[in-house]
């Protein structure tokens, strides 16, 4: 029997599409509804916040109801202050208060909390860290892919912190080598471990272009010693950024998520590195691999609805 009160409902939106899960609960979190539909940013925002409403109406067709609470993972940050959005890569999001617009549009309560926290929300109910340290109290979810963010968990709530930047690793000071940051910058984390980063990294030493995976596949060949240069700068740079965010939060879990953290030096060279930098003799902390691949986003967004 179905307790629709105990259903979790959440979206993961994307800059191209957004998917919508109806879980059974938090207990049993076996799906029962899952749909995805095109974002169509590139139509505006109104358009957006109308395709939001589009796949809940039809995730209530399919299982019959329309819940009072809704989470939704977003590309970027509400800001606590103003409750307007900012830091999307889906930029017709900016400067949008798009909480509030589809609570009066969706009639239920909204929970919104960037794609990073998700991750790390989905990884801690359900993922690696369910599977692996079920007692856990602190979580440092780490995104690295097209760009680097992450997310923090604590005794099982997301911290967002005062401007809701909790966990944006991916903005601190790491190596002017990276260049300019979108944010305007220079030498951020994100611009020395995010995949393009990498990947333009290696096309500097080589007058090649390859993908990340290509890059990481001739290293571990032996056969290309730029490629070897690259997976190395990722694997050192990643200690020392790491290492700054264990010393602040000291966490008992960090999951790294994302296409970046599929090299496996990461968790070899790179928590060598790490071990080096902390401000500690040893290194306790976990540093795992995710289990939920594309849906960790999808499930954290449904996690926040518990919110009530």
């Amino acid at each position: 029997m179905i307790e629709p009160k105990e259903n979790l409902w959440g979206i993961d939106l994307g800059g191209t599409k957004m998917e919508g899960v109806v879980l059974q609960s938090s207990v049993n979190p076996e799906v029962l509804v899952r749909k995805r539909i095109a974002t169509e940013s590139s139509k505006g925002y109104d358009h957006v916040k109308h395709q939001i409403k589009e796949l809940v109406t039809q995730l209530a067709d399919d299982i019959g109801y329309l819940p009072t609470s809704i989470g939704i993972g977003a590309p970027g940050i509400l800001d606590p202050a103003n409750q307007l959005m900012k830091n999307c890569n889906s930029t017709c999001l900016n400067g949008m208060p798009l909480q509030a617009d589809l609570v009066a549009l969706l009639g239920m309560h909204v929970h919104m909390a960037n794609d990073a926290n998700c991750f790390a929300l989905a990884e801690m109910n359900l993922g690696a860290v369910k599977v692996e340290a079920p007692d856990a109290k602190v979580v440092f979810g780490v995104i690295m892919g097209t760009g680097v963010g992450g997310g923090l968990v604590i005794n099982g709530a997301l911290h967002e912190g005062l401007h809701g930047i909790g966990g944006e690793w991916g903005h601190n000071f790491l190596d002017a080598s990276g260049g300019p940051c979108y944010c305007g910058k220079v030498g951020c984390v994100e611009t020395v471990l995010s995949g393009p980063a990498l990947e333009s990294h290696y096309e500097v030493l080589s007058g090649k272009r390859l993908n990340l995976e290509e890059i990481n596949r001739a290293h571990i060949d032996g056969m290309d010693q730029h490629a070897s240069a690259t997976i190395h700068r990722l694997t050192s740079n990643f200690g020392k950024a790491l290492s700054v965010v264990l010393n602040i939060v000291d966490p008992d879990i960090v999951v790294i998520g994302g296409g970046v953290g599929n090299v496996e030096a990461i968790y070899t060279e790179g928590v060598e590195v790490l071990k080096e930098y902390i401000f500690n003799d040893s290194l306790k902390t976990k540093v795992l691999k995710p289990k939920l691949g594309d849906s960790a986003g999808v499930f954290g967004a449904a996690f926040l609805s518990k919110q009530g």
